[in-house]
């Protein structure tokens, strides 16, 4: 199955394959806890924004791949510092609360 995308009067031709890459800023997000501020949730859709400028300039190029890749070990790094964060705020209670 194929879908068309009309983007500044280009023609793109994508195949279903794409759907997978454009899922991956949803399992990124579903992984944060909901924006507190509203600076966090601009910076969620300027990420967003940037992805898609590129998931496009990449299908234009023919460079798909690489532009895959790139996004992955980005996923990889927010995953991280998501954890990271969580570990420092356990091991800051506990040194608040003596545990």
């Amino acid at each position: 199955m194929k879908t068309y995308i009309y983007l500044d009067k280009t023609f793109l031709e994508k195949d279903t394959c794409t759907r997978m890459f454009t899922a991956a800023p949803f399992t990124i997000a579903k992984t944060w806890k909901q924006p507190k501020c509203p600076s966090t949730d601009d910076w969620i859709r300027k990420m967003w924004y940037i992805y898609t400028v590129e998931y496009y300039s990449a299908i234009k190029k023919n460079k798909i791949m690489s532009f895959a890749a790139t996004w992955m070990e980005l996923e990889t790094l927010i995953l991280s510092e998501v954890s990271q964060k969580e570990k420092d705020r356990y091991h800051m209670i506990s040194l608040i609360t003596g545990i």
